[in-house]
C-alpha cells in the first residue's frame, strides 16, 4: 500500500495547480468590453474567483443584458481564453512537484474545476499536467457549481473513492467551502490574500496564507501522510 493508504486526491485547476488567472480575466476583460462597453477591473475578476464560469456568465447575462446565451457567451469566453492559454499557463513549481511524486505513489487524483470541459483538457494537455492528471470533471457536468459540493462528489465517483478519503487543494473560498460540504478534507492556498481570513478556510487541514509563494509540495505531503 502506498505510504499514503487510502487517500485521494482532488485538485482545483484555476489558481490551484497553474496560474491561468490572467488570461481569464483578459479574456473576460475583452468579452464584456466587446458585448456591454463596460470596463473590468482585476478587482471586479477578484469577486468572481472560485466560481464557475458558467454560472459567472449566468450572472453577467442578467445583470448587464446581454442577449446572448449562456452557452453562446461560454464558448466565446473559452474562444478568448484559450488563445490566451494556449500560449502561456504557467504550473505552479512546487505544485507539479507534488503531482509527480503522487503519481509516483499510485495516489488516485483528478481535476475538478469551475472551468469548461474543453478548457480543462486544453491547460491539462498544454502545461503536460495530462501525463499525471487523466481524470477530470467540470462544473458544466454537475447541477450546482462551487460552493456546492457537487463538482468534488463527482470526481471521487470517477476515482471510487470515499469523500472522507479526499483530500481537496484549493485556492478560494467557494471551492474550500465545497470540500467542506462534500465531507472532504482541505488544503487551501488562496489565490487572493485578502481572502485568507474567509470563514470557508477556517476548517482546512493545511491553511497556507502566504499563497503559492509559501507553499510546499513536502507541507502538503506531509499532510497527507498524516491522515490528520
Amino acid at each position: 500500500m502506498s505510504t499514503f493508504g487510502s487517500t485521494a486526491v482532488v485538485f482545483d485547476l484555476d489558481g490551484t495547480l497553474v496560474d491561468s488567472e490572467p488570461n481569464y480575466y483578459e479574456a473576460s476583460r475583452a468579452l464584456l468590453g466587446d458585448r456591454t462597453g463596460r470596463d473590468y477591473t482585476w478587482a471586479d475578476n477578484e469577486q468572481y474567483v472560485g466560481i464557475s464560469s458558467h454560472e459567472t456568465l449566468a450572472l453577467w447575462k442578467r445583470e448587464y443584458g446581454i442577449e446572448a446565451s449562456v452557452p453562446e457567451l461560454l464558448a466565446d469566453l473559452d474562444r478568448r481564453y484559450l488563445a490566451l492559454a494556449r500560449a502561456a499557463t504557467p504550473v505552479y513549481p512546487e505544485m507539479r512537484k507534488l503531482v509527480e511524486r503522487l503519481h509516483d505513489e499510485g495516489v488516485p487524483m483528478a481535476v475538478a474545476s469551475g472551468s469548461s470541459r474543453a478548457a480543462i483538457a486544453a491547460i491539462l494537455a498544454g502545461t503536460g499536467l495530462d501525463a499525471q492528471l487523466t481524470t477530470f470533471v467540470s462544473a458544466e457536468e454537475v447541477p450546482r457549481g462551487k460552493p456546492a459540493p457537487d463538482v468534488f462528489l463527482a470526481a471521487a465517483g470517477l476515482l471510487g473513492a470515499a469523500p472522507a478519503d479526499c483530500v481537496v487543494f484549493e485556492d478560494a473560498a467557494p471551492g474550500a467551502a465545497a470540500a467542506r460540504a462534500a465531507g472532504m478534507r482541505c488544503v487551501a492556498i488562496p489565490y487572493v490574500a485578502a481572502h485568507a481570513d474567509d470563514a470557508a478556510f477556517a476548517s482546512a487541514e493545511l491553511l497556507v496564507r502566504g499563497g503559492q509563494q509559501e507553499f510546499t509540495a513536502q507541507a502538503a505531503l506531509d499532510v497527507l501522510a498524516s491522515g490528520r
